[in-house]
């Protein structure tokens, strides 16, 4: 078997082409004594059944959906090749998932009072959310920053503010994750030097820095630099996060924002895992042994509505992942092989009318995660259709998630839906469109040459035309929005941030430079630069930056003048 040939073509033994398959005789005998003299008392509704993402489903699944089904191949035990019952021997009996609650918003003494508040109500992780200028590689007093300082995430500059965001936090004892792509460099050196600063040793701190640049450019549209640069800057975390900071994840590849600009479920999952793809073939061809470091490499899935549809998901990522990395690069290490995750719930489901509805879909989506095997879970606030979670509506999203882990009996046992004829159907047939996508893009050269083609960007555009096409001819229900449609008499207190955060950043921009060595951060900036312009690692010259406190802003400057920045062409 060629490792040059498509994933797809090598992986033909797994699928299971059988779309119209024979009813069993004993289907058939059930048809006709049963179900047909039911269907004329009492005729099925008139729509069309499908996933949310338009996937038929059949009125009935029996072994027959199943033909050679065998579980060693296509299910495996729990914690062992090809992981589709869990990367975990016995999941959540063990260990329950991590909870946390994605939060930041104004400066970041209000994070780290939101940070502190949230390990008190019984959070096991943190999650750090940073705000527009920051994830754009713009200081808090640039011209740019204007009217965003602080309001979708908290406001961080330099390392001062990365050392008040994490004041009297266990960095030791808690993983940290924090969402942020083209400045990832930048903000995890701030972590690792506050951690320097604190005495926590880096090899003793674990977290995630999510660092996925692909799907900015597919999705999100995040990004500064153009691919080449950009991957550069990811290569360079991956490889210096495995030789210095070994219980941390310097990626977290992302299929999140690409289901939120609505794509559907098998887009997700495929342009998801291409991406892990393309970083590991990027990272294996600047010279690191795939063992080295593809064990710390991890995944964030999206946890939307339809409970079934998500679940298959999830079983088929895990069983995708490890067929790719034992068989196309040939790792050796089990833990190279597996696909460890943490879920959100889909923000893009949530309304602003009847925002409590919102409870229920998120406690939905909550279960698919768990069913699925997650390892981390962040649960959506019922108020975020209008504006960040207040206090006391991120804790109910908190509690979602204690009483699922301690009430519902979800918890008790492994894979629970395993065996389930629908489930397991649904996950090969997730598996088999998730290979054809591959098989695709490997034609088109990967994933950075696919997206330069706006491949991705193409097909995510027209399944979101689509599935919005449905819900205004009423096809798909959002119940409260084109059904159940009630006037609205209850408002809901939402969190406000105002223009106080920014004035209190620029001061407190402008007293940091008065104080620091303004040599220091010259030279440094320097090196940054020249360093940029040749070959060597930029995360050692970018953490002097940091220890100099220079600011995301102007490191992003320095990194702008010799990397340039990437203009999106215009796709048909």
């Amino acid at each position: 078997m060629s490792k040059d040939e498509g994933l797809g073509s090598q992986l033909q033994v797994a699928r299971h082409d059988n779309p119209k398959r024979a009813p069993s005789s004993a289907e058939m005998a059930w048809q006709e004594r049963t179900l047909e003299p039911a269907l004329k008392r009492s005729p099925e509704r008139q729509e069309a059944f499908a996933t949310l993402s338009d996937v038929p489903v059949e009125r009935l699944y029996t072994a027959a959906d199943l033909p050679g089904f065998d579980y060693a191949r296509e299910l495996g035990d729990p914690g062992e090749y090809p992981f589709t019952r869990g990367v975990h021997r016995t999941m959540y009996r063990g260990k329950l998932w991590t909870m946390r609650q994605f939060s930041g918003f104004g400066t970041p003494e209000d994070t780290n009072r939101r940070l502190h508040y949230l390990l008190d109500q019984g959070q096991t992780g943190l999650s750090i959310a940073f705000d527009l200028p920051t994830l754009m590689g713009y200081d808090s007093d640039h011209p740019l920053a204007e009217g965003e300082v602080g309001k979708c995430g908290v406001a961080v500059s330099s390392l001062a503010d990365m050392e008040t965001l994490l004041a009297g936090l266990p960095l030791d004892r808690v993983t940290t994750s924090m969402t942020i792509n083209s400045p990832a460099a930048m903000i995890w050196a701030m972590y690792l030097v506050a951690a320097e600063k604190s005495s926590v040793s880096w090899k003793n701190i674990s977290g995630t820095t999510q660092n996925d640049i692909l799907k900015e450019y597919i999705a999100q549209k995040e990004y500064i630099f153009p691919p080449a640069p950009s991957m550069r800057l990811v290569v360079d975390t991956i490889t210096f996060g495995a030789r210095e900071v070994p219980r941390w994840n310097p990626i977290s590849i992302s299929g999140y924002h690409i289901r939120e600009a609505g794509s559907t479920a098998v887009q997700e999952l495929a342009f998801t895992l291409r991406d892990g793809i393309e970083y590991v073939e990027w990272v294996v061809r600047a010279g690191m042994a795939v063992d080295d470091f593809a064990p710390r490499l991890s995944f964030f899935f999206n946890a939307h509505n339809d409970l079934f549809e998500e679940i298959a998901k999830y079983r088929a990522a895990r069983k995708i992942w490890a067929r790719v990395m034992r068989e196309r690069f040939e790792a050796k290490n089990p833990r190279s092989w597996m696909c460890r995750f943490h879920a959100q719930t889909a923000g893009c489901s949530l309304t602003a009318q009847q925002p409590y509805n919102n409870v229920i879909r998120t406690t939905i989506q909550a279960l698919a995660a768990v069913l699925g095997g997650t390892q981390s879970l962040h649960t959506n606030s019922l108020d975020e259709a209008w504006a960040l979670p207040t206090e006391e509506a991120v804790t109910l999203a908190l509690r979602t998630q204690q009483v699922l882990a301690h009430e519902a009996g979800v918890a008790n046992t492994v894979d629970p839906l395993a065996g389930s004829y629908f489930v397991e159907k649904l996950t090969l047939d997730t598996e088999r469109a998730c290979y054809e996508y591959f098989d695709r893009i490997d034609a088109m050269g990967g994933m950075v040459a696919a997206v330069e083609q706006g491949y991705p960007q193409k097909e995510i555009h027209d399944a979101s035309y689509a599935y919005q096409q449905e819900v205004e001819r009423g096809e798909k229900t959002i119940v409260g929005v084109n059904k159940y449609v009630g006037e609205e008499r209850r408002p809901i207190e939402i969190l406000q941030i105002d223009e106080s955060v920014a004035r209190h950043q620029g001061q407190r921009l402008a007293q940091l430079k008065k104080t620091r060595d303004a040599g220091r951060v010259e030279s440094a900036l320097q090196a940054l630069g020249a360093a940029a312009g040749t070959d060597p690692n930029l995360m050692p010259v970018i953490l002097e930056c940091v220890r100099a406190y220079a600011t995301v802003g102007e490191m992003c400057d320095v990194l702008r003048r010799v990397f340039g920045t990437y203009q999106e062409p215009a796709f048909r």
